[in-house]
């Protein structure tokens, strides 16, 4: 469990992707792309980091398995390459790391799983005074969790929506964000995490529930009536 406040800006080191096996991808094709390794330059974060503890890079929760030289290095299943932009890392690549919550930890932004949602594009990155207008055209399927005013993770930065249209998701950046995440070094088409907020995914699996019930208990009754 995170904060969305992100701590550090680290560097991609090296991603190392690992041929595991095939299988095939949406379209039906072939892929090995199915695991990779990834190291991480984090600073000053790498102090109290023990080996198999929990780190959020860009959002993303990983396992540290291997910390040395300053770094520490990370294992990505298929399902995190997919669902995440980690797959298109390079080295060099700023990206925001955050250690776990602790039960002594203010909690400055929302709660942040670390499991991100899917991957949207930065649309929009914009000076406004001293402030920024950042925008990301996010999944489709992702429209029903984002609500005016509600928090959202990008990259794993605790923001508020500012602004909603077309699938794409307004936020207003103070300069101090701006200058100590990776938002500097955007530019439009680049890929973001992103993590809906957890009460609104909740909140739907518990309306569907409701609605299976109903549905469950209606076909029962029918079948009574019916003589069975």
């Amino acid at each position: 469990m995170f904060t969305g406040l992100v701590e550090y800006v680290g560097t991609i080191e090296s991603v190392e992707l690992c041929e595991i096996g095939a299988r095939p991808d949406s379209a039906g094709a072939r892929s090995d792309r199915i695991g990779a390794s990834i190291r991480v330059q984090a600073g000053p974060l790498l102090d109290g980091l023990a080996k198999s503890g929990s780190i959020a890079v860009n959002g993303c929760c990983l396992t540290a398995v291997d910390i040395s030289n300053g770094t520490f290095a990370a294992d990505l299943s298929g399902e995190t390459l997919r669902r995440t932009s980690l797959g298109e890392m390079k080295p060099g690549k700023r990206v925001n790391i955050e250690r776990p919550l602790t039960a002594m930890k203010e909690l400055g932004g929302h709660f942040v799983q670390g499991h991100v949602d899917g991957v949207g594009r930065v649309v929009r990155l914009e000076a406004e005074g001293a402030n920024w207008w950042f925008a990301v055209q996010v999944p489709g399927d992702l429209a029903r969790y984002i609500a005016m005013k509600g928090s959202i993770a990008l990259d794993g930065i605790s923001l508020t929506v500012a602004g909603w249209h077309d699938n794409i998701v307004e936020t207003a950046i103070i300069p101090f964000t701006y200058e100590h995440t990776n938002l500097s070094s955007l530019k439009v088409g680049d890929a973001v995490n992103v993590e809906c907020d957890i009460l609104a995914k909740y909140v739907e699996r518990l309306v569907e529930s409701k609605r299976e019930s109903a549905e469950s208990r209606m076909t029962i009754a029918r079948l009574v009536e019916e003589g069975f």
